[in-house]
C-alpha cells in the first residue's frame, strides 16, 4: 500500500524542517511505478561498481541542483544553439567538476522502458545521490517524491547560486540560508567532502584566483597560513602555479586520510588544517560551526545521522510538485510544447522573442 504523507505534515513531525509549502510523498511511485527506485538503486551499484567516483559525483550533482532553482534536475538539462542558451552544467562551477550524467540518463531509460512519463529526472536524481550515500558507508533514509522538472537551465543562475570555495563563514551561513537550510546544515553538509576530487582551480590556480590557497598570500611561502605546511607542499606538486590555466583536468583527494568512505575524518583533517579549501577552512573561524565540526570528530554517528537528515531536507529546497514543471522524457531535453492551431513547437531552454527569459517556443 502507497504510504503517502504530504510534505507539510512530514515537516512537522522534524519540527518544521523546511517552510516551503511543497507536497511530496512517500511511496509516490508505488502504483504508478513500484520498481522505480530499485531500477535506480541497480544503475547506481553498477556503475558504482565499475568506478567509486560515481558516489561523490552523484552526490554533488544533486547538491548543484537543489541550488539553482531547487530540485528541478535543471543542471541535467544541455546547452542549446537554437536559440543559444548556456546551461547550469556548462557554468564554470559545474564545468568540467560535474560528472556522471551518463549514470542518471541509464537510469531514466531503465526507468522509462518500464513507466514511461511518470518518473521525473528530479527524482531520479534525488534517489540515485542518496544511493551513493549509502553505497559510500552513509545510512539510508527514506525519501519523498513527486518531484517535477523544471524547463530552464541558465548559467547565470548557477554562478549566481551556487557558493564558491573562496566564500567565509558569513558568506556561506548566508547562502544556505537563502535556501531555508540552517548553520548546522552547512556544517553538516560539508563533510560530503569527505570523498571525492577537486580540480586545481577550487584552491590553486592563475594569479587573483580568490580561491587560491598556495600562491597569492603575503606569508613567505605565499601559503595560506590556515593550510598545513606540508598539505600545501604536496598540493603545490599535484597543481603547479597556473595549472588551472595549462593543466585544467587535474585532479586531487578533498580526504587524505579515508577519500573513498563517507565518515567524519574530513572533521579531523579539518581541525588538523588539512581542508583543502578557503570554505572548509571557514567553519573552524566561527564558534557555532566550530562546535560543530568538534563534535562531529567526536562522533561519526553523529555525523552521520545528521548527514541524512539534511541531505533529505536539501533534496526539498524549491521543489516543483503538481501540475508544476513536467516530466521530463530525457534528462537532457525539456519536453517539446503541446500541438496548438499554430502547429507543432519545439520548446528549448533560452528566451523568448517577447523577452521573457526561460523557455521558449520555436
Amino acid at each position: 500500500m502507497t504510504r503517502k504523507r504530504c510534505y507539510l505534515r512530514f515537516a512537522t513531525l522534524l519540527a518544521g524542517l523546511l517552510s516551503a509549502a511543497a507536497c511530496l510523498d512517500f511511496g509516490f511511485y508505488d502504483r504508478m511505478c513500484p520498481a522505480a527506485e530499485t531500477i535506480v538503486q541497480q544503475t547506481v551499484a553498477d556503475a558504482f561498481r565499475n568506478n567509486s567516483g560515481v558516489a561523490p559525483a552523484l552526490i554533488r550533482l544533486h547538491f548543484h541542483d537543489c541550488f539553482v532553482r531547487g530540485c528541478d534536475g535543471s543542471v541535467l538539462i544541455d546547452s542549446t544553439t537554437n536559440p543559444n542558451n548556456t546551461a547550469e552544467k556548462d557554468a564554470p562551477p559545474n564545468n568540467p567538476s560535474l560528472r556522471f550524467f551518463d549514470v542518471i540518463d541509464r537510469a531514466k531509460a531503465a526507468v522509462e522502458a518500464q513507466c514511461p512519463g511518470v518518473v521525473s529526472c528530479a527524482d531520479i536524481l534525488a534517489f540515485a545521490a542518496r544511493d551513493s550515500v549509502v553505497l559510500s558507508g552513509g545510512l539510508g533514509y527514506q525519501l519523498p517524491a513527486g518531484r517535477r522538472d523544471g524547463r530552464i537551465s541558465r548559467d547565470t543562475d548557477a554562478l549566481n547560486d551556487l557558493p564558491p570555495p573562496f566564500f567565509n563563514a558569513t558568506q556561506l551561513a548566508d547562502s544556505f540560508a537563502s535556501k531555508n537550510l540552517t548553520v548546522e546544515d552547512l556544517v553538516v553538509l560539508s563533510g560530503a567532502h569527505t570523498i571525492g576530487v577537486s580540480h586545481c582551480s577550487s584552491f590553486a590556480g592563475v594569479p587573483d584566483n580568490p580561491a587560491d590557497r598556495l600562491y597569492n598570500f603575503s606569508s613567505p611561502e605565499k601559503i595560506d597560513p590556515a593550510l598545513s605546511k606540508a598539505y600545501a607542499f604536496l598540493l603545490k606538486s599535484i597543481c603547479p602555479s597556473n595549472s588551472s590555466q595549462f593543466f585544467p583536468t587535474t585532479t586531487t583527494l578533498m580526504d587524505l586520510i579515508t577519500p573513498d568512505k563517507l565518515d567524519n575524518k574530513y572533521y579531523v583533517g579539518l581541525t588538523n588544517n588539512l581542508g583543502l579549501f578557503i570554505s572548509d577552512a571557514a567553519l573552524l573561524t566561527n564558534a557555532t560551526m566550530k562546535a560543530l565540526v568538534d563534535s562531529f570528530v567526536r562522533s561519526e554517528a553523529t555525523w552521520k545521522a545528521k548527514f541524512a537528515r539534511s541531505m533529505l531536507k536539501m533534496g526539498q529546497i524549491g521543489v516543483l510538485t503538481g501540475t508544476q514543471g513536467e516530466i521530463r522524457r530525457n534528462c537532457r531535453v525539456v519536453n517539446p510544447a503541446p500541438r496548438t492551431a499554430a502547429g507543432v513547437h519545439r520548446v528549448v531552454a533560452g528566451s523568448d522573442s517577447s523577452g521573457f527569459t526561460g523557455v521558449a517556443a520555436s
